[in-house]
Formats: structure tokens, sequence, C-alpha cells
């Protein structure tokens, strides 16, 4: 079976140029148990001053976390991936509908980023997370804690 090309989870960018991605590349380790879920990301951040390319994963957990934070998603909220360790990211969304996107990574960067979304947003990267989830879908599953099978519905 073929890997599907690069597909963006989060897209936003303003008519100033601000742009705010968070690209799924592919899986992190294909045919391993362990890995298979996992998906390799590259989020990139570009403004006026600063344009960076990161590359991170994303475990289904991130994914059903992100699901959870969207559905959740008004002024005065934020959504994004927070982690312990590693990069993360919030998307917080003003009063004025205008959005602050936090982007952190504690060995490289930190950034904050004002962006004006275009449309209905929310529901834009409701859209993109089914796409990530039909493109890459989850096909391990955890049998006790630290033990994984192929899920029956695995496609090969």
């Amino acid at each position: 079976m073929t890997e599907p090309g690069p597909m963006d989870l989060v897209h936003l960018a303003d008519p100033e140029g601000t742009r705010f991605v968070v690209r799924v590349v592919g899986r992190f380790q294909p045919g391993v148990l362990t890995g298979h879920d996992t998906l390799r990301v590259d989020v990139l951040a570009s403004t006026s001053f600063v344009d960076a390319r990161l590359d991170t994963f994303l475990s289904p957990r991130d994914l059903d976390s992100w699901e959870r934070q969207l559905s959740r998603m008004g002024p005065g909220r934020t959504a994004g991936v927070d982690r312990d360790r590693g990069l993360s990211f919030g998307i917080r969304m003003h009063e004025d509908g205008c959005l602050s996107v936090q982007l952190t990574d504690p060995d490289r960067l930190t950034t904050l980023l004002g962006t004006e979304p275009q449309g209905d947003w929310i529901a834009e990267h409701r859209g993109r997370l089914e796409q990530v989830r039909a493109a890459w879908p989850r096909e391990v599953v955890e049998t006790a804690p630290g033990a994984y099978a192929w899920s029956p519905d695995r496609k090969r």
C-alpha cells in the first residue's frame, strides 16, 4: 500500500503573511507495532520576524486531545498539543475572533504569533483531522499495558 502524501492537520494563514502549519508527513515506524500509529510531523511558523520548520511526532492520544479541544473551542479558550517535554503549541481564540498561536520547543524556539483566521476555521480543522485519520488510521491496539497487537481492522 502506498503511503499518503503530506497533509495539513492545522493550516492558519492571513493576508499579512503570518502562517502556522502542522503538516503530517507519514508514519514514524510503518510496520513496527510500537511506532506504527505515531505520525511524523513538520511544524511551520512564518511571520515577518520568524521562519521556522520544526519536526515532531503526534500520537493517537494527541489527535484525540486535539479533537476534544477543538470541540470546546471558543473565545478565551485554547486548543493545541501540550506536552511535558518536546514541542508543543496552543491556539488561543480571543473575544474578537483573532487567534494567538504559541509555539514552544524547549531546545530551539519559543514564539507567539497573531493571526486573523478566514472563514469557519474550527469546522475546517475538524475536517482536516478527519482527513488525517482516514489517511493514517489507527491500526495498533494496546492489549495490556505495554503490549501491542495489530488491529483486526488493519488494512495491508
